[in-house]
């Protein structure tokens, strides 16, 4: 059968990276095909819906040959075949509905993401772990807490996102190419994100020099609504491409040790006057996980916006009981 013939163990590729997606839905089947496609690792798609995982792989694996991927695709509804995983991505949880705000999620995927954490917790205990399930910020932190995994082996996708769709707003407003755009958003991944508009360039050059200052501002609001524009469009589910692009980007930094430097939801240490909690910080990502969080200079409006979205973190974490 199918899934016997692409058995890890079994497999001539079993040398190749596994990478594991713990959710079969919108986010979880764009990152299985992207991340089999590119041929980042092997993937092990979980969810507990019988026939899902195993269906949506097997259609992408019968189109692997098309684009040349040798990667292989397999559903599993059982923990214990994500054993030996080098990355888990975590998408499960519900999604948000038009009127909703990200931390409505709190008590239903708070359930979700702590039966996620043993698993992953019991079945790869090694593996460098990334949440993507909302409310982000409280979500990876009970990840954190229930796994009991080290500070360096477990970050939120979030400030990756929020960055990379103020980009495109300001690509298209000024008419230039997106990868000439560069942008910087801290904080929790909500509507207290924290867009760092001095730090925005364009080639170089500050966006101040660009567009003027009202129409920043209308860019910066749009992007910190970003999220609950899509989910207002869709009505019937919420953004899919852009989350899962977003975490291949950091699976990618830490399977090929790229050192790159993104936007995420780390453990801060002290960093930036936070303790104890996840929130969006630059950081260093590479084969040790979060290397680093580099620590950049806030002026004193920014510093107030971004201690006002950690205070806001900070309550709803207060409402998680484990």
């Amino acid at each position: 059968m199918y899934s016997d013939y692409l058995n890890p163990q079994e497999s001539p590729l079993a040398m190749r990276k596994k990478i594991a997606l713990i959710g079969g839905g919108n986010i979880g089947g764009i990152l299985a095909e992207n991340a089999a496609y590119r041929e980042l690792g092997d993937v092990m798609m979980f969810d507990v819906v019988e026939g899902l995982p195993q269906g949506k792989t097997l259609d992408m694996a019968e189109g692997a040959p098309l684009v040349g991927s040798d990667a292989s695709l397999r559903g599993t509804n059982d923990y214990a075949d994500i054993a030996g995983s080098d990355v888990v991505i975590i998408t499960a949880g519900l999604a948000r509905k038009p009127g909703m705000s990200r931390d409505d999620l709190l008590k239903t995927n708070l359930s979700i993401m702590k039966q996620v954490a043993e698993g992953i917790r019991d079945h790869a205990p090694e593996a460098f772990v990334i949440v993507i399930s909302n409310p982000l910020d409280a979500m990876v932190y009970t990840f954190k807490e229930v796994s009991g995994f080290p500070k360096n082996r477990v970050v939120g996708m979030a400030g990756i996102l929020d960055s990379t769709r103020l980009r495109s707003f300001l690509a298209w407003e000024l008419g230039v190419s997106v990868k000439d755009v560069t942008a910087l958003v801290l904080g929790g991944h909500g509507d207290t994100m924290v867009p760092l508009v001095r730090y925005c360039t364009v080639a170089g050059v500050p966006i101040s020099q660009l567009i003027d200052a009202q129409r920043i501002d209308e860019i910066v609001e749009r992007t910190k609504g970003a999220g609950g524009e899509v989910v207002a469009l869709l009505k019937t589910g919420s953004a899919f491409v852009s989350p899962a692009l977003s975490a291949l980007e950091m699976a990618e930094a830490y399977l090929l040790d790229k050192k790159r430097v993104f936007a995420c939801a780390c453990l801060c240490d002290g960093e930036y006057g936070v303790d104890g909690l996840y929130v969006g910080v630059p950081c260093v990502m590479g084969a040790g996980g979060v290397e680093r969080i580099l620590e950049v200079e806030l002026n004193d409006q920014e510093r107030k916006q971004f201690d006002a979205s950690v205070e806001h973190v900070r309550t709803l974490v207060g409402q998680i009981d484990l």
